[in-house]
């Protein structure tokens, strides 16, 4: 990034701003008319013309004005904003939906990529506790029918996270109960990380949980690498004319509806502390390269447990995102301690 002395600052500045609110190629006049930067129109072509040189602006035609690149919007994130914070009457009702959680923390983490989806009118995004950072608290077996059993598994956070296992020969409620005695007696406290670990090694021939029910062990095993992906309010990319073009708005929706590569991308922004903005081409998943990606980590008594944020058009209004992103992941780190003393897990 180049640096940029004052006047060239506030050219980029009045021009990210003026096309923040119209989404137009914006044009020195504008820029001169609405800005008050005290700069002639001929002073402020010449700084846009400079601002292009350096790759900060580009010009879709030659007759239009022009218009941030990804550049641009990264200088504006990290040197254009200053201190944010939510509007306080936003905040509130941000609030007011976390003093009563409903439910366990599946439907707390549901119903905020919702929450965000409805405050940002964007996409809401949610990635579920990496389990294999997290201590397992318990495991529940339940007969559904005489080929299928439900594997519940609690974490000492409260995540709940199930699964429909099958199995080869019949098993009876009791078996069931004792395996699920076993398993959490074996490791209760041990993350997830270190249960695979351990498990990865070469079978105990000897070993009892094994021979006995070795194929359902496997299956909660591998259940425990599971990731859960929330999206909330994808239809709200229809909303933003950067999406009008029905090749963008494919390749997003595809994006979205794969999960695959988004959630791997999120594990890795979990690492990062604060707020993240990820614009544009910064973006390894190619498909979201005419997006930014708004996000923030939620811990659980200061341990990392997943990220939440919104997903929209490059030309979203940062200085409420960041802050409505961070107080949201605040809020479910908050909701965490009390939703875990309120699930429902079957006995």
């Amino acid at each position: 990034m180049a640096i940029l002395d004052e006047r060239h600052r506030e050219v980029l500045t009045a021009v990210i701003l003026e096309y923040l609110e119209r989404g137009e190629p914006v044009g020195s006049r504008a820029v001169a008319r609405r800005h008050g930067l005290g700069l002639s129109p001929a002073t402020i072509r010449n700084a846009m013309a400079d601002l292009e040189e350096l790759g900060y602006l580009s010009q879709p035609h030659t007759s239009a004005g022009r218009v941030p690149t990804d550049l641009a919007f990264r200088f504006y994130v990290d040197w254009g904003l200053g201190d944010l914070r939510l509007p306080e009457g936003e905040a509130a009702r941000l609030r007011e939906n976390y003093a009563r959680p409903q439910g366990g923390s599946e439907q707390l983490m549901e119903q905020t990529s919702f929450h965000l989806s409805a405050f940002s009118r964007m996409t809401g995004v949610l990635l579920a506790p990496p389990l294999k950072q997290t201590p397992l608290a318990r495991i529940n077996l339940i007969l559904l029918s005489d080929d299928r059993v439900l594997a519940v598994v609690v974490t000492d956070a409260g995540w709940v996270t199930t699964r429909t296992l099958t199995v080869d020969a019949p098993v009876t409620e009791e078996d069931l109960r004792e395996l699920s005695r076993q398993l959490t007696r074996r490791f209760v406290g041990k993350t997830f990380r270190e249960i695979l670990d351990q498990v990865s090694a070469p079978p105990d021939p000897l070993d009892p949980l094994r021979a006995r029910a070795g194929a359902i062990v496997d299956q909660v095993f591998s259940l425990l690498r599971d990731r859960r992906l929330y999206v909330g309010g994808a239809p709200n990319i229809l909303e933003h004319r950067e999406f009008w073009d029905l090749q963008a708005m494919r390749m997003l929706l595809r994006a979205l509806e794969e999960k695959g590569r988004l959630i791997d991308l999120l594990s890795t922004l979990a690492d990062e502390r604060g707020v993240q903005v990820m614009i544009g081409r910064e973006n390894p998943v190619e498909e979201m390269q005419e997006c930014s990606l708004v996000t923030a980590r939620y811990t659980y008594h200061d341990r990392v447990l997943g990220i939440l944020g919104v997903v929209g058009p490059k030309r979203m209004p940062y200085s409420r995102m960041i802050p409505l992103v961070d107080e949201t992941a605040r809020l479910v780190s908050q909701s965490l301690s009390r939703v875990r003393h309120e699930l429902y897990l079957p006995s």
